[in-house]
């Protein structure tokens, strides 16, 4: 159940006994994503006792423990929700100038070419766009990362002109490359591995998205900023090459 707070608090529940998540808001926007991921880095910065790791999504904020070191601290609260849900409404704020500048641009290069998307025309056609235009309007916004999730390094993005808005499809593939570039509903995003999925397909980038074996294995994270960059079959060849290095 939710927690008992006053005006100034947030609301959270329990996930488990070990977990705590808090709401910020019940609708997805620009402001909650960089307010949550300001008070994400606040929290990482400064751990309350038994903090053990944080997951930021679209408008929660999903905070582990241990319950034991918690319920022995002297943070205000009657139980092990209320101690993290006062401790969270108290971090400080950030305005949201600080915090565009602090936050990532990540500059993704895109080959739009139509072996690689492949729902263009389809885009094209429901959306009565012209496939030039669509390359134009997705490759000239920011956008901004508003949740990781759904398979390892999957960033969720928002941002996207609303002439681009497009459904999910109705039978989704059995396998989407790793760098396909899709939009679904409001959102854009990328593929990091080859995964079964239902987005409209209108590019591919040369990136990895995710290696399990490097220190940091994901190349995007809430919060960041993301601008895509159109490129040629010749350039996707020759970047997919040096990645691969």
């Amino acid at each position: 159940m939710f927690a008992d707070t006053a005006t100034n608090k947030l609301k959270g529940y329990y996930l488990s006994e070990r977990a705590v998540t808090v709401t910020f808001a019940d609708k997805i926007s620009l402001a909650i994503t960089q307010q949550i991921t300001n008070i994400n880095r606040q929290l990482l910065a400064n751990p309350f006792p038994g903090f053990e790791a944080s997951v930021p999504a679209y408008t929660t904020l999903t905070i582990y423990f241990d319950p034991q070191q918690l319920l022995e601290s002297k943070l205000d609260g009657w139980d092990n929700l209320q101690r993290v849900v006062n401790y969270v409404s108290d971090l400080p704020e950030q305005n949201a100038e600080d915090q565009l500048i602090r936050s990532n641009i990540v500059e993704i290069p895109v080959c739009y070419d139509a072996e690689f998307g492949f729902d263009l025309d389809e885009l094209s056609l429901n959306n009565k766009l012209p496939i030039d235009e669509i390359i134009h309007l997705h490759s000239t916004a920011v956008y901004t990362v508003s949740m990781i999730g759904f398979t390892p390094g999957f960033a969720y993005l928002g941002g996207l002109d609303k002439r681009l808005f497009a459904p999910r499809k109705q039978t989704p593939r059995a396998a989407v490359p790793a760098g396909s570039v899709g939009i679904a509903g409001e959102q854009t995003g990328v593929y990091p591995l080859t995964i079964p999925g239902g987005w409209q397909i209108i590019g591919r980038t040369p990136l990895t998205l995710f290696n399990a074996d490097l220190a940091q294995p994901v190349l995007l994270k809430m919060g960041d900023r993301v601008r895509f960059k159109p490129i040629d079959r010749i350039t996707f060849n020759k970047l997919a090459d040096a990645d691969q290095d």
